[in-house]
């Protein structure tokens, strides 16, 4: 990722509409179809600058990977320890078989082997425990915001199945999220296009087009998991370590 994109982040995370509704989805997802254990090891591989980790530690203790070391000191405030920098796919140095839930948020496109990350990942699971996936939905819909965040692929719903099945782990639950907002993010990408502009950088809307779309992201809390949404600018999967 740019670096421009982590100084972006550590700004915007806190109050852009994105950031603030996913967090909330996340949340939502995990204690309807994961239901961590009491007191449960959480590991979030790929933290950023820390801003799901809060949101993380509602269900027990959480461990964090990150490589890039501004984003990694940022996200060691937050969580006030040490944050481990591990490589994907080999994750030297994270205890193996060690934790009820591993999240990688936006992680795997960025990785050449995606299929060796899916099975490290799976490794540092429990039996039982649960994978987190989520990763940007539509090759189509590919544009500069992929290349800033050096992204090496989006997913259809089809790859990302083939994905988890062909590891270890079991397929448990996959879907499209940020749905509702599609349409305009499509509408957006054919104006850049036809204007010119590629943009790729985040910046905050005006308050309230930041609050509105805020609240109509996160209405699909309520969905994501429950029932197939169509298709969105995201996908999500839950599998679980047999």
């Amino acid at each position: 990722m740019e670096r421009v994109l982590y100084e972006q982040m550590a700004e915007l995370d806190e109050v852009h509409w994105w950031y603030v509704a996913r967090r909330k989805i996340l949340q939502s997802l995990i204690e309807r179809r994961i239901r961590p254990p009491a007191n449960a090891r959480l590991l979030e591989v790929g933290c950023g600058t820390g801003h799901n980790l809060g949101m993380l530690g509602r269900f027990g203790w959480v461990d964090a990977v990150e490589l890039d070391p501004e984003a990694r000191a940022f996200a060691e405030k937050r969580l006030g320890r040490k944050i481990v920098s591990a490589r994907l796919p080999a994750l030297r140095g994270i205890e193996r078989g060690a934790y009820d839930l591993v999240a990688a948020l936006d992680v795997v496109e960025h990785i050449d082997d995606d299929r060796a990350t899916i099975r490290a990942l799976a490794s540092c699971l429990k039996p039982g425990g649960k994978l987190l996936v989520t990763v940007p939905a539509h090759q189509w819909m590919w544009s500069k915001h992929d290349e800033l965040n050096h992204h090496k692929r989006r997913y259809s719903k089809r790859a990302l199945r083939k994905l988890i099945e062909d590891s270890p782990l079991k397929l448990e639950a996959i879907g499209y999220f940020n749905s509702i907002l599609f349409p305009l993010a499509i509408a957006a990408r054919l104006a850049s296009k036809v204007n010119g502009k590629t943009g790729g950088e985040e910046s905050l809307p005006p308050k309230p087009v930041n609050y509105l779309f805020e609240r109509v992201f996160a209405a699909e809390r309520r969905l994501v998991g429950t029932v197939p949404l169509t298709p969105g600018l995201s996908l999500f999967a839950v599998a679980s370590a047999t």
